[in-house]
């Protein structure tokens, strides 16, 4: 069966594009509707009431369906606002593009001195207290464009391609609060924008199928992600993927250092699935996806990146970084990767500390592979029930690694060292590892510092 419906999918599919079929599979409006049909297509009173309104368009509850975006031109005149006036809102968008699309004017940056005097008119357009579902493959959520201090609250997006699209330039940007839940693209959208300044917390980001939060090219400054469940962005079946619940990416622009990530935090969020949870269908739901994928480039790496007090579990590979530089890992718990917790390479200054890496009810490899990175730091770590036979931390061809002050326990195999020098291993406490398998494996190319009985003490399981 399996063989089967993998077959059939690869005929489906043309390289990474999405299914031929993925229109047809997925939810619409329709199906929670019945008599969609039969509402009238209200797009041009919408927008004659946000002409004739100055830019607000506040709805009575209900449904409303729309075949065209609704357009907000603040037009140095005056900011927007869409809300709810009393009980629940659903606008159906029944055609191409997004639902509702804003277009500010503003060129300058974060800065006060650099905005246009006319431009504070602008400031603070919000759209709050509605639900958006699609009902056309090419249907979106929001777009944001030249917008300064937009604010996106207590807003619901399902069923459409991209949820909410950040493109051209924005500042100071608030996304809270929001259920952005199984559209076919990717729930938030920073798509090759000028961005500086933008907070994503409190929401709901799941089953996007070609990821959760992206930032791809662009010039991305000051991203927060604060206190968000991000669940299972990627393919609800064994579709080969590379995309993750967060995905920053400007490894398509690899001669142009003007588009560049850096400056980000990810704090207090549950980052997980699909993989070992998919069901009995398949062996491995999604498979290549991550949870946090950085994907960097030589001439301008990804830098200074906080993952700070997460719960991250059940992908492919839970971590994948490339090409980056200055990203700090600390306090999260790790389990149930399938089969790699961390896969890093290229990169420089990375501090791994603090972090508990379990696989949990599954048995694992779990392995964490640093491979041509610097000046790093792996420290003050719990390792336990690691099922890699070939080093469950390995090292390879990298320099000025320091890696002590972890625990290891019940685990296959311990530290291998492959072609890599100016690598200190300093007092581990080590406890189950098989009989005859040693802890450190070093190969004749690499060098150790430190003073052999320091590296690791023996414990009884």
């Amino acid at each position: 069966m399996q063989f089967r419906l993998s077959l059939l999918l690869g005929l489906l599919f043309l390289g990474n594009s999405q299914p031929l079929l993925q229109s047809q599979e997925l939810p619409s409006a329709k199906k929670q509707i019945p008599d969609l049909s039969s509402l009238p297509d209200q797009t041009d009173a919408l927008q004659q009431r946000i002409l004739a309104d100055g830019g607000r368009l506040l709805l009575a509850s209900g449904r409303y369906r729309i075949t065209r975006p609704l357009l907000f031109s603040l037009s140095q005149e005056r900011s927007a606002l869409v809300s709810a006036s009393g009980g629940p809102v659903t606008l159906i968008m029944d055609g191409p593009g997004p639902a509702i699309r804003i277009e500010g004017s503003h060129e300058g940056t974060a800065s006060p001195k650099s905005f246009a005097p006319a431009t504070w008119n602008e400031a603070m357009p919000r759209i709050e207290g509605i639900e958006i579902i699609g009902n056309h493959p090419d249907a979106c959520g929001i777009e944001l464009t030249q917008c300064v201090q937009p604010i996106v609250d207590r807003v619901a997006i399902r069923w459409c391609r991209d949820g909410i699209i950040l493109n051209d330039r924005n500042r100071n940007v608030i996304l809270s609060n929001l259920q952005v839940y199984e559209n076919s693209g990717i729930g938030i959208h920073l798509d090759d924008v000028n961005l500086h300044q933008i907070n994503i917390s409190n929401s709901h980001i799941s089953y996007n199928r070609r990821g959760g939060i992206v930032v791809r090219d662009g010039n991305v400054r000051n991203l927060h992600i604060t206190g968000c469940d991000l669940e299972a962005n990627m393919p609800a079946d064994d579709t080969e993927t590379t995309t993750a619940n967060i995905l920053l990416d400007v490894s398509g622009s690899a001669e142009d250092k003007s588009r560049s990530i850096a400056e980000v935090a990810i704090t207090g969020c549950t980052i997980q699935h699909s993989s070992n949870y998919g069901g009995k269908d398949y062996d491995s739901i999604a498979p290549g996806g991550a949870n946090i994928r950085i994907l960097g480039k030589s001439i301008w790496p990804i830098d200074s990146i906080a993952i700070t007090g997460n719960v991250i579990s059940d992908t492919s590979v839970l971590l994948d970084i490339r090409q980056a530089t200055d990203v700090t890992l600390s306090g999260n718990t790790f389990f149930a990767p399938n089969p790699d917790f961390l896969h890093a390479s290229d990169s420089k200054r990375l501090v791994i500390q603090g972090n508990t890496w379990n696989p949990r009810q599954f048995v694992r490899p779990g392995r964490l592979v640093l491979e041509r990175c610097q000046d790093s730091i792996l420290s003050d770590n719990t390792f336990r029930a690691l099922a890699a036979e070939d080093g469950v931390i390995q090292l390879r061809d990298c320099q000025r690694i320091l890696a002590g002050g972890n625990i290891l326990t019940e685990s296959s195999s311990g530290l291998a060292i492959r072609n890599s020098s100016s690598i200190l291993v300093h007092d581990w406490i080590v406890s189950g590892l098989p009989d005859g398998v040693p802890f450190l494996d070093v190969d004749d190319k690499s060098e150790v510092l430190g003073s052999p009985q320091d590296r690791a003490t023996e414990s009884a399981p």
